[in-house]
């Protein structure tokens, strides 16, 4: 993190990082995670009041979120009646609602802190998935809660480390990420051949067609 970046956070503190985290939550580069590392070295000095830190960062995070899952909301309203106007894709889209609003609550509270870098899709993703408001607020909620505690709460207990474990966390998120890319990736595809080879087995497909030795 840059110096003028340090210097701005001992002299602004609470007001800027609550600023920090609701902009990251809307997918813009902010340096969320080394700021509230940060925030927290300066706590354990003295430099900034640690219940004011987590408190901005918390209410920044969570509106941020709920900011970047109406946005979604909205623009998905405005296209709702054009994807629904087909029996199969009006199906379809209740299916997605239905399993986001009994699972997602799970990949929300995650995508807080464990992977953090996908957070925003995620936001949007729900939004557009028309998740339940409801569902939503409570992964998020808690997910943030942990995400604002681990991250202060390192820099405090560790400010004497600061730039080491800074890396390491940036390591760790940045392969979990990866990683969870990677899984999705893979059981999407896993998925698509598996539904294109139920379509091809099924009768009047053109494969499924018995052969005529005749023609």
């Amino acid at each position: 993190m840059s110096d003028w970046l340090i210097s701005a956070l001992v002299l602004w503190g609470p007001p800027l990082i609550g600023l920090g985290t609701f902009l990251s939550c809307l997918a813009l580069p902010i340096p969320t995670s080394l700021m509230m590392l940060s925030a927290g070295g300066f706590a354990a000095s003295g430099d900034l009041a640690l219940g004011g830190v987590m408190l901005a960062a918390y209410l920044g995070a969570a509106l941020g979120d709920q900011a970047g899952y109406q946005l979604a909301r909205a623009a998905y309203r405005q296209l709702s009646d054009r994807l629904t106007g087909r029996r199969k894709t009006a199906l379809a889209l209740a299916r997605a609602q239905h399993i986001l609003d009994r699972r997602g609550v799970a990949a929300v509270f995650l995508s807080r802190w464990l992977v953090s870098p996908l957070g925003p899709y995620v936001n949007f993703a729900a939004g557009a998935a028309q998740m339940r408001r409801s569902t939503f607020t409570l992964g998020s909620l808690t997910g943030e809660a942990v995400w604002v505690t681990v991250y202060v709460g390192l820099g405090y207990f560790f400010a004497a480390s600061l730039e080491a474990l800074a890396e390491v966390t940036s390591d760790v998120t940045g392969i979990l990420a990866g990683l969870v890319l990677m899984v999705g990736m893979t059981l999407w595809m896993r998925r698509s051949l598996r539904r294109a080879r139920q379509r091809a087995a099924q009768p009047g497909s053109p494969r499924a067609l018995p052969r005529n030795d005749h023609d």
